[in-house]
């Protein structure tokens, strides 16, 4: 126990040398991590790899909700690619059609795994995503239809030669499984079946290495079509879902709410809560409420951090029991505090951003899924990762919060300072032309012999003279 405030400080050193290695690779603004964002969590996350641990204190987690991906930052991201954004798959990241999509976000992970059966030796892995979401409902005129090119801009031309494995996967699943109603073009070479996040999903498979691929075509452009019109009816409804805001009036207290559906039809589960909120705006946790189907949900367990002003934010983790088609409310309220002027973002009227809430569950499965389609789907058992067939386990982050906090006038600097050098330049003035201005008495003349005359001559018409 002695040596463990040694060993905190070693982590916090290593955590803001990592953070600040990141910012330079990825050119992001990873260097404003520090203590007044970073917390240790308790359940909600572990290492992953061989430093499958148990001990939290070794973990950090930290979150900017202000700082969102740039162009800047997917530049250094593909240059980790072993081809870089010149073959594979890579080459349809172009940044002005990524970032014109209704959501994108990239992630590197790293873990370390054995090198061989006999675990002798110890590599790491290195793990990119890359996710985007394109509404070509709307940019299509109303129409679903979509390709790699309308998408991209691009098509692919060819595999990366360093890749041992580059397919492309097109999720051909019918609504109605009597009526085939998507057509997919070119026609693939093969179709995929898989268990992904309970649900049973058909794929289209194209494979880059592949040398029939591109014997037909010098490039392969995906495109799937439907038979007939399709009405705008909504998507599925997940298992596990949840919102987030922020209620109530004036600058001094609020409230923060979070909803939490659970819509399985007969199966409860529990879920993992992660709560991360600065230290400026001060939680009252007795007023913590956890209500379901209008019944009050006592967590089984509940780890809180409370916050130090200008150190250490709030930290809360709780674990919540869901009923099977419920809708569990969490509300806290909390007080504002007043900063100090200097510790204003440049344009304190917009707001100051609250980070995500983590959810982090073992969501029940309708069709469980069999070791053979683990051991077929390696690709899809990585991304969906399943504890034991009946289960899979997710993990969802809520939308972010903009709290506005009390904000002095910023202009009465400027006003003061205006008036400040009017009268410094009004006296300044006046007091130097004083100082320096010198002054002569000039006696008047009489006039000259005109002047004289021209008198003489006003006089006798009684006109006053000049």
């Amino acid at each position: 126990m002695g040596r463990r405030p040694a060993a905190g400080r070693s982590v916090d050193k290593a955590w803001k040398e990592l953070s600040n290695i990141l910012s330079g690779i990825f050119c992001a603004s990873l260097n404003f991590i520090d203590s007044t964002n970073t917390v240790t969590p308790t359940a909600s996350f572990k290492p992953l790899g061989l430093a499958n641990g148990t001990d939290h204190h070794l973990l950090r987690y930290a979150v900017l909700p202000r700082e969102v991906v740039c162009t800047e930052n997917l530049t250094p991201w593909k240059k980790l690619l072993p081809c870089g954004s010149k073959a594979g798959l890579a080459v349809l990241l172009k940044a002005e059609r990524l970032f014109h999509s209704s959501y994108h976000s990239q992630a590197v992970h790293i873990r370390p795994i054995c090198r061989d059966a006999s675990c002798l030796a110890v590599s790491w892995e290195l793990r990119q995503t890359l996710t985007v979401v394109f509404d070509t409902f709307s940019s299509g005129q109303g129409k679903k239809d979509w390709s790699l090119f309308k998408m991209f801009s691009r098509t692919l031309t060819d595999a990366c030669p360093l890749a041992s494995q580059s397919k492309v996967y097109v999720d051909i699943s019918p609504k109605n499984k009597e009526n085939e109603l998507l057509e997919v073009t070119p026609t693939p070479a093969s179709v995929h079946e898989a268990i992904v996040q309970g649900d049973k999903r058909t794929y289209a498979v194209y494979d880059l290495l592949s040398p029939s691929l591109f014997n037909t075509s010098r490039s392969l452009n995906v495109q799937l079509k439907w038979k007939r019109p399709q009405d705008s009816s909504d998507l599925p409804t997940p298992i596990l879902h949840a919102q987030r805001y922020v209620s109530g009036y004036g600058l001094q207290t609020g409230e923060i709410s979070t909803l939490i559906y659970n819509t399985h039809p007969y199966r409860a589960f529990p879920v993992i809560l992660l709560e991360t909120v600065p230290w400026y705006l001060r939680l009252y946790v007795h007023t913590l409420t956890i209500i379901t189907k209008g019944k009050e949900n006592k967590p089984s367990y509940i780890h809180y951090q409370p916050a130090q002003d200008r150190r250490r934010p709030h930290l809360l983790e709780m674990l919540i029991q869901l009923p099977a088609n419920s809708v569990t409310k969490i509300t806290i309220q909390f007080e504002r505090a007043l900063l100090k002027w200097t510790e204003y973002t440049p344009d304190p009227n917009h707001g100051f951003y609250v980070s995500s809430s983590v959810l982090s569950a073992l969501v029940p499965s309708v069709i469980a899924m069999k070791e053979v389609d683990v051991e077929q789907s390696p690709l899809f058992t990585s991304l969906f990762p399943s504890s034991d067939g009946s289960s899979y386990f997710v993990r969802l982050y809520t939308e972010p919060l903009l709290v506005n906090l009390p904000t002095p006038d910023f202009s009465m600097p400027y006003n003061v300072i205006c008036l400040t050098c009017t009268v410094v330049a009004v006296c300044y003035g006046s007091f130097y032309n004083l100082l320096t201005r010198t002054f002569h008495v000039e006696e008047p003349s009489r006039g000259g012999l005109a002047k004289r005359l021209a008198n003489i001559i006003r006089k006798f018409r009684g006109v006053p003279p000049l």
